[in-house]
Protein backbone atom coordinates (compact mmCIF):
# COMPACT_ATOMS: atom_id res chain seq x y z
CA UNK A 1 0.00 0.00 0.00
CA UNK A 2 0.98 3.42 -0.99
CA UNK A 3 1.54 6.41 1.97
CA UNK A 4 -0.95 8.95 2.30
CA UNK A 5 1.86 11.35 0.55
CA UNK A 6 2.11 9.20 -2.77
CA UNK A 7 2.57 11.21 -4.96
CA UNK A 8 3.49 14.37 -3.40
CA UNK A 9 7.07 15.68 -4.38
CA UNK A 10 9.11 17.98 -2.00
CA UNK A 11 12.73 19.41 -2.83
CA UNK A 12 14.11 19.75 0.33
CA UNK A 13 17.42 22.25 0.85
CA UNK A 14 16.68 21.24 5.00
CA UNK A 15 20.18 20.81 6.78
CA UNK A 16 21.38 19.27 9.85
CA UNK A 17 17.71 18.53 12.53
CA UNK A 18 14.80 20.31 11.80
CA UNK A 19 14.71 21.19 8.01
CA UNK A 20 15.70 17.29 7.23
CA UNK A 21 13.14 15.87 10.18
CA UNK A 22 10.62 17.63 8.47
CA UNK A 23 11.26 16.50 5.20
CA UNK A 24 11.79 12.79 6.75
CA UNK A 25 8.37 12.65 8.07
CA UNK A 26 6.81 13.43 4.90
CA UNK A 27 9.32 10.19 3.22
CA UNK A 28 7.71 8.04 5.64
CA UNK A 29 3.91 8.99 5.18
CA UNK A 30 4.91 8.40 1.06
CA UNK A 31 6.65 11.26 -0.50
CA UNK A 32 9.33 11.76 -3.04
CA UNK A 33 11.72 13.66 -0.88
CA UNK A 34 14.86 15.27 -2.90
CA UNK A 35 17.32 16.51 -0.82
CA UNK A 36 19.28 18.82 -1.97
CA UNK A 37 23.28 19.22 -1.00
CA UNK A 38 26.05 21.12 -1.99
CA UNK A 39 28.41 19.35 -4.45
CA UNK A 40 31.83 19.90 -2.03
CA UNK A 41 30.64 18.82 1.10
CA UNK A 42 27.20 18.20 2.01
CA UNK A 43 24.87 18.77 4.81
CA UNK A 44 26.90 19.13 7.39
CA UNK A 45 25.39 16.39 9.50
CA UNK A 46 27.15 14.14 7.47
CA UNK A 47 29.60 14.45 9.52
CA UNK A 48 28.33 14.25 12.95
CA UNK A 49 29.34 10.92 14.93
CA UNK A 50 29.25 8.36 15.85
CA UNK A 51 29.72 6.56 12.77
CA UNK A 52 28.81 3.10 11.36
CA UNK A 53 31.49 2.28 9.13
CA UNK A 54 31.45 5.57 7.33
CA UNK A 55 28.12 6.36 7.51
CA UNK A 56 26.59 8.95 10.31
CA UNK A 57 23.87 7.74 12.78
CA UNK A 58 23.07 11.28 13.24
CA UNK A 59 22.37 11.70 9.30
CA UNK A 60 21.18 8.39 9.34
CA UNK A 61 18.30 8.97 11.71
CA UNK A 62 16.48 11.68 9.96
CA UNK A 63 17.19 11.63 5.85
CA UNK A 64 16.27 7.80 5.32
CA UNK A 65 13.99 7.44 2.60
CA UNK A 66 15.08 10.56 0.70
CA UNK A 67 17.13 11.30 -2.60
CA UNK A 68 20.31 13.31 -2.76
CA UNK A 69 21.02 15.28 -5.61
CA UNK A 70 24.08 17.65 -5.26
CA UNK A 71 24.78 20.39 -7.10
CA UNK A 72 27.44 23.33 -6.87
CA UNK A 73 24.95 25.98 -5.85
CA UNK A 74 26.94 29.29 -6.76
CA UNK A 75 26.73 27.98 -10.45
CA UNK A 76 24.00 30.10 -12.65
CA UNK A 77 23.23 26.45 -14.63
CA UNK A 78 22.92 24.89 -10.92
CA UNK A 79 20.34 27.58 -10.02
CA UNK A 80 18.37 27.18 -13.58
CA UNK A 81 18.37 23.35 -12.72
CA UNK A 82 16.84 23.66 -8.90
CA UNK A 83 14.26 26.29 -10.88
CA UNK A 84 13.52 23.75 -13.36
CA UNK A 85 13.02 21.31 -10.27
CA UNK A 86 10.72 23.88 -8.71
CA UNK A 87 8.48 24.01 -11.59
CA UNK A 88 7.48 20.31 -10.98
CA UNK A 89 7.22 19.90 -6.75
CA UNK A 90 4.73 20.39 -4.55
CA UNK A 91 6.48 21.67 -1.83
CA UNK A 92 9.91 23.50 -1.16
CA UNK A 93 11.16 22.75 2.27
CA UNK A 94 14.07 25.31 3.90
CA UNK A 95 15.87 25.91 7.02
CA UNK A 96 18.03 28.27 6.53
CA UNK A 97 18.81 31.87 8.26
CA UNK A 98 15.93 34.05 5.90
CA UNK A 99 17.60 36.33 3.39
CA UNK A 100 20.26 33.03 1.78
CA UNK A 101 17.23 31.60 -0.13
CA UNK A 102 16.67 35.65 -2.09
CA UNK A 103 20.72 35.38 -1.81
CA UNK A 104 20.45 32.59 -4.47
CA UNK A 105 17.36 33.88 -6.34
CA UNK A 106 15.58 30.98 -4.60
CA UNK A 107 13.00 32.94 -2.04
CA UNK A 108 9.49 32.71 -2.27
CA UNK A 109 8.37 35.66 -4.07
CA UNK A 110 11.40 35.29 -6.85
CA UNK A 111 9.88 31.90 -7.82
CA UNK A 112 6.30 31.80 -6.97
CA UNK A 113 5.34 32.19 -10.53
CA UNK A 114 7.63 29.07 -11.72
CA UNK A 115 4.52 27.03 -9.83
CA UNK A 116 1.66 28.87 -8.32
CA UNK A 117 0.63 25.55 -6.68
CA UNK A 118 3.98 25.61 -4.57
CA UNK A 119 4.12 25.08 -0.82
CA UNK A 120 7.34 27.25 -0.02
CA UNK A 121 7.92 26.10 3.97
CA UNK A 122 10.34 27.98 5.91
CA UNK A 123 11.99 26.91 9.36
CA UNK A 124 14.26 29.72 10.75
CA UNK A 125 15.14 30.35 14.52
CA UNK A 126 12.87 33.73 14.67
CA UNK A 127 11.13 33.73 11.40
CA UNK A 128 11.29 35.79 8.54
CA UNK A 129 10.46 39.29 10.05
CA UNK A 130 10.96 40.68 13.21
CA UNK A 131 12.88 42.44 15.34
CA UNK A 132 15.69 38.70 15.92
CA UNK A 133 15.02 37.49 12.28
CA UNK A 134 18.31 37.49 11.18
CA UNK A 135 19.86 36.49 14.56
CA UNK A 136 21.55 32.52 13.98
CA UNK A 137 19.46 30.00 16.63
CA UNK A 138 20.67 26.63 17.50
CA UNK A 139 17.96 24.36 19.84
CA UNK A 140 19.40 25.55 22.53
CA UNK A 141 19.20 29.30 21.60
CA UNK A 142 15.28 28.47 21.33
CA UNK A 143 14.32 26.46 24.03
CA UNK A 144 16.52 29.32 26.45
CA UNK A 145 14.75 32.20 24.97
CA UNK A 146 10.88 30.49 24.81
CA UNK A 147 10.93 29.89 27.83
CA UNK A 148 11.52 25.98 27.68
CA UNK A 149 14.52 25.66 29.63
CA UNK A 150 13.70 28.29 32.88
CA UNK A 151 10.84 25.56 33.89
CA UNK A 152 12.80 22.60 33.32
CA UNK A 153 15.36 20.88 35.93
CA UNK A 154 15.09 20.81 39.48
CA UNK A 155 14.19 23.58 41.77
CA UNK A 156 17.11 25.85 42.92
CA UNK A 157 19.78 24.24 40.68
CA UNK A 158 21.16 25.72 37.37
CA UNK A 159 18.96 25.69 34.39
CA UNK A 160 18.69 21.81 32.49
CA UNK A 161 18.11 21.82 28.51
CA UNK A 162 15.37 19.48 27.68
CA UNK A 163 17.28 15.69 26.85
CA UNK A 164 16.36 16.14 23.13
CA UNK A 165 16.19 18.75 20.90
CA UNK A 166 12.89 20.05 21.14
CA UNK A 167 14.25 23.79 19.90
CA UNK A 168 14.45 21.63 16.42
CA UNK A 169 12.01 19.35 16.57
CA UNK A 170 9.33 20.71 17.70
CA UNK A 171 9.79 23.60 14.34
CA UNK A 172 9.68 20.77 12.49
CA UNK A 173 6.33 19.23 14.10
CA UNK A 174 4.80 22.05 13.25
CA UNK A 175 5.95 22.63 10.06
CA UNK A 176 4.63 19.49 8.82
CA UNK A 177 1.33 20.15 10.54
CA UNK A 178 1.11 23.51 8.68
CA UNK A 179 2.28 22.26 4.97
CA UNK A 180 -0.69 19.44 5.55
CA UNK A 181 -3.11 21.98 6.11
CA UNK A 182 -1.81 24.43 2.94
CA UNK A 183 -1.97 20.78 1.55
CA UNK A 184 -5.34 20.34 1.61
CA UNK A 185 -6.23 24.46 1.13
CA UNK A 186 -4.89 23.75 -2.26
CA UNK A 187 -6.74 21.44 -3.14
CA UNK A 188 -9.88 23.49 -2.94
CA UNK A 189 -7.96 27.17 -4.27
CA UNK A 190 -5.38 25.20 -6.18
CA UNK A 191 -2.60 27.99 -4.88
CA UNK A 192 0.60 27.57 -2.76
CA UNK A 193 1.31 29.64 -0.04
CA UNK A 194 4.86 30.27 1.86
CA UNK A 195 4.98 28.87 5.35
CA UNK A 196 6.89 30.91 8.20
CA UNK A 197 8.04 28.80 11.17
CA UNK A 198 10.11 30.06 13.87
CA UNK A 199 11.54 28.11 15.83
CA UNK A 200 11.20 30.64 19.22
CA UNK A 201 7.23 30.58 18.19
CA UNK A 202 7.08 26.84 18.56
CA UNK A 203 8.81 26.85 22.17
CA UNK A 204 6.47 29.98 23.07
CA UNK A 205 3.29 27.51 21.83
CA UNK A 206 4.70 24.36 23.34
CA UNK A 207 5.16 26.34 27.37
CA UNK A 208 1.54 26.47 26.60
CA UNK A 209 0.29 25.42 29.85
CA UNK A 210 3.41 27.33 31.69
CA UNK A 211 1.95 30.45 29.89
CA UNK A 212 -1.58 30.05 31.08
CA UNK A 213 -0.45 30.12 34.60
CA UNK A 214 1.46 33.11 34.13
CA UNK A 215 -1.83 34.76 32.78
CA UNK A 216 -3.82 33.56 35.27
CA UNK A 217 -1.77 34.00 38.59
CA UNK A 218 1.00 36.39 37.22
CA UNK A 219 3.20 34.49 39.34
CA UNK A 220 6.50 33.23 37.02
CA UNK A 221 6.63 29.60 36.24
CA UNK A 222 9.94 27.94 38.22
CA UNK A 223 11.51 24.82 37.82
CA UNK A 224 9.77 21.48 39.95
CA UNK A 225 11.43 18.46 38.90
CA UNK A 226 9.58 15.86 37.70
CA UNK A 227 6.17 16.45 39.40
CA UNK A 228 3.32 18.53 37.48
CA UNK A 229 2.46 21.91 38.65
CA UNK A 230 -1.17 21.04 39.32
CA UNK A 231 -1.26 17.64 39.78
CA UNK A 232 -0.50 15.34 42.74
CA UNK A 233 1.25 13.03 42.65
CA UNK A 234 2.03 13.05 39.20
CA UNK A 235 5.77 12.12 39.38
CA UNK A 236 9.31 9.75 39.28
CA UNK A 237 9.90 8.37 42.64
CA UNK A 238 12.68 5.85 43.93
CA UNK A 239 12.35 2.67 45.17
CA UNK A 240 14.24 0.00 46.85
CA UNK A 241 15.44 -0.88 42.90
CA UNK A 242 14.84 1.82 40.02
CA UNK A 243 13.11 4.52 39.73
CA UNK A 244 8.69 5.05 38.55
CA UNK A 245 6.35 6.70 37.46
CA UNK A 246 3.31 7.34 39.60
CA UNK A 247 0.34 9.73 38.38
CA UNK A 248 -2.46 10.07 40.70
CA UNK A 249 -5.07 12.39 37.70
CA UNK A 250 -8.15 12.30 39.90
CA UNK A 251 -9.37 12.14 43.73
CA UNK A 252 -10.78 8.68 43.05
CA UNK A 253 -7.19 7.88 42.02
CA UNK A 254 -5.70 8.80 44.90
CA UNK A 255 -7.60 7.00 46.93
CA UNK A 256 -6.59 3.34 44.86
CA UNK A 257 -3.46 4.74 45.40
CA UNK A 258 -3.85 4.55 49.33
CA UNK A 259 -6.09 1.68 49.82
CA UNK A 260 -3.06 -0.07 47.31
CA UNK A 261 -0.43 1.38 49.39
CA UNK A 262 -1.73 0.45 53.37
CA UNK A 263 -2.16 4.33 53.74
CA UNK A 264 -5.60 4.25 53.83
CA UNK A 265 -5.95 7.31 56.54
CA UNK A 266 -4.40 9.87 53.96
CA UNK A 267 -7.89 9.63 52.02
CA UNK A 268 -9.55 12.00 54.83
CA UNK A 269 -6.29 13.68 55.71
CA UNK A 270 -7.31 16.77 56.08
CA UNK A 271 -3.39 18.00 53.57
CA UNK A 272 -4.39 15.73 50.84
CA UNK A 273 -7.96 14.86 50.41
CA UNK A 274 -8.45 17.27 47.35
CA UNK A 275 -6.33 17.37 44.41
CA UNK A 276 -5.21 21.43 45.32
CA UNK A 277 -4.76 20.40 48.51
CA UNK A 278 -1.99 17.83 47.72
CA UNK A 279 -0.24 20.03 45.65
CA UNK A 280 -0.14 22.88 47.63
CA UNK A 281 1.02 20.46 50.34
CA UNK A 282 3.36 18.33 47.99
CA UNK A 283 6.21 19.18 50.19
CA UNK A 284 4.94 17.40 52.99
CA UNK A 285 3.35 14.61 50.81
CA UNK A 286 6.25 13.05 48.69
CA UNK A 287 8.78 12.17 51.69
CA UNK A 288 5.50 10.05 52.47
CA UNK A 289 5.06 8.72 49.60
CA UNK A 290 8.85 8.06 48.78
CA UNK A 291 9.12 6.32 52.30
CA UNK A 292 6.79 3.54 51.19
CA UNK A 293 8.05 3.34 48.22
CA UNK A 294 11.08 2.30 48.97
CA UNK A 295 9.70 -0.68 50.78
CA UNK A 296 9.46 -2.65 47.36
CA UNK A 297 11.25 -3.62 44.35
CA UNK A 298 9.72 -1.38 41.52
CA UNK A 299 8.55 -4.20 39.32
CA UNK A 300 6.96 -5.41 42.56
CA UNK A 301 4.74 -1.82 42.63
CA UNK A 302 4.17 -1.98 39.14
CA UNK A 303 2.81 -5.60 38.93
CA UNK A 304 0.29 -4.49 42.51
CA UNK A 305 -0.58 -1.22 40.71
CA UNK A 306 -1.95 -2.72 37.47
CA UNK A 307 -3.91 -5.40 39.02
CA UNK A 308 -5.76 -2.29 40.76
CA UNK A 309 -6.04 0.25 38.63
CA UNK A 310 -3.18 2.63 39.46
CA UNK A 311 -1.16 4.58 36.70
CA UNK A 312 2.26 4.36 36.77
CA UNK A 313 5.34 2.64 35.10
CA UNK A 314 9.27 2.02 34.82
CA UNK A 315 11.64 5.10 34.10
CA UNK A 316 13.93 3.55 31.23
CA UNK A 317 16.72 4.01 29.78
CA UNK A 318 17.53 3.92 25.90
CA UNK A 319 18.19 0.51 25.72
CA UNK A 320 15.28 -0.91 27.49
CA UNK A 321 13.11 1.40 25.76
CA UNK A 322 14.70 0.35 22.39
CA UNK A 323 14.43 -3.71 23.68
CA UNK A 324 10.86 -3.14 25.02
CA UNK A 325 8.08 -5.69 23.18
CA UNK A 326 5.84 -3.32 23.16
CA UNK A 327 7.66 -1.12 21.53
CA UNK A 328 8.97 -3.26 18.94
CA UNK A 329 5.38 -5.07 18.14
CA UNK A 330 4.66 -0.87 17.36
CA UNK A 331 7.23 -1.54 14.92
CA UNK A 332 9.48 1.24 16.73
CA UNK A 333 12.57 -0.55 15.75
CA UNK A 334 13.60 -0.70 12.30
CA UNK A 335 15.94 -2.12 9.81
CA UNK A 336 16.36 -0.14 6.61
CA UNK A 337 18.73 -1.15 3.82
CA UNK A 338 22.03 0.92 2.82
CA UNK A 339 23.15 0.63 -0.50
CA UNK A 340 26.60 -0.10 0.42
CA UNK A 341 26.06 -0.53 4.23
CA UNK A 342 23.68 -3.23 4.24
CA UNK A 343 20.90 -3.92 6.98
CA UNK A 344 20.87 -0.74 9.77
CA UNK A 345 18.98 0.10 12.36
CA UNK A 346 16.56 3.25 12.82
CA UNK A 347 13.56 4.61 14.87
CA UNK A 348 10.20 3.60 13.08
CA UNK A 349 7.23 6.04 12.88
CA UNK A 350 4.62 7.07 15.97
CA UNK A 351 1.91 7.97 12.92
CA UNK A 352 0.11 4.36 11.90
CA UNK A 353 -2.50 4.95 8.99
CA UNK A 354 -5.11 2.05 8.87
CA UNK A 355 -5.51 2.02 4.51
CA UNK A 356 -2.18 3.97 3.98
CA UNK A 357 0.31 2.83 5.93
CA UNK A 358 3.64 4.49 6.21
CA UNK A 359 6.93 3.21 4.86
CA UNK A 360 10.47 3.03 6.31
CA UNK A 361 12.46 0.90 4.07
CA UNK A 362 15.02 2.79 2.51
CA UNK A 363 18.32 4.45 5.06
CA UNK A 364 19.83 7.87 4.10
CA UNK A 365 21.25 7.96 1.42
CA UNK A 366 24.95 8.57 0.08
CA UNK A 367 26.39 12.01 -0.97
CA UNK A 368 24.89 12.66 -4.62
CA UNK A 369 23.69 8.87 -5.13
CA UNK A 370 20.61 10.09 -7.23
CA UNK A 371 21.92 13.13 -8.88
CA UNK A 372 21.92 11.19 -12.29
CA UNK A 373 18.42 9.71 -11.85
CA UNK A 374 16.72 12.85 -11.11
CA UNK A 375 18.51 14.57 -14.01
CA UNK A 376 17.36 12.01 -16.54
CA UNK A 377 14.08 10.96 -14.71
CA UNK A 378 12.67 14.59 -14.11
CA UNK A 379 14.71 17.22 -16.00
CA UNK A 380 14.68 14.85 -18.94
CA UNK A 381 18.06 15.38 -19.60
CA UNK A 382 20.39 12.86 -21.58
CA UNK A 383 23.93 11.01 -20.47
CA UNK A 384 25.97 13.55 -22.71
CA UNK A 385 23.91 16.50 -21.07
CA UNK A 386 24.47 15.34 -17.57
CA UNK A 387 28.32 14.32 -18.68
CA UNK A 388 28.59 18.07 -19.74
CA UNK A 389 27.16 19.22 -16.30
CA UNK A 390 29.85 17.65 -14.61
CA UNK A 391 32.31 18.53 -16.38
CA UNK A 392 31.45 22.31 -15.71
CA UNK A 393 31.60 21.74 -12.40
CA UNK A 394 27.47 22.48 -11.77
CA UNK A 395 27.00 18.63 -10.59
CA UNK A 396 28.74 17.06 -8.23
CA UNK A 397 31.62 14.19 -9.69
Amino acid sequence: MSGPLDGVNVLSFGRVLAGPYAAMLMADMGAEVIKIESAENGDMARRNGPFIGDVSSYFLSINRGKKSFTLNLRHEKAKGLIKELISKVDILLENFRPGVMKKMGLDYNTIKDLNPGLLYVSISGFGQYGEYSQRPAFDMIAQGMGGTVSITGEPGRPPVRVGYSIGDLGSALYAVTATMAALYEREKTGRGQHIDVAMLDCQVALCENACARYFATGEIPQPIGTRHPIVTPFQVFPTQTHDMVVASFKDEDWITLCQTIGREEWIEDERFNAMEKRTANHAELEPLLIEVFLEKPRDEWLDLFGKVGVIAGPVNNIEQVLTDPHVNAREMVLNVRHSRMGDMKVVGTPMKFSRTPCSVQKASPDLGEHTHEILEEMLNLSHKEIDRLKEEGVIGK
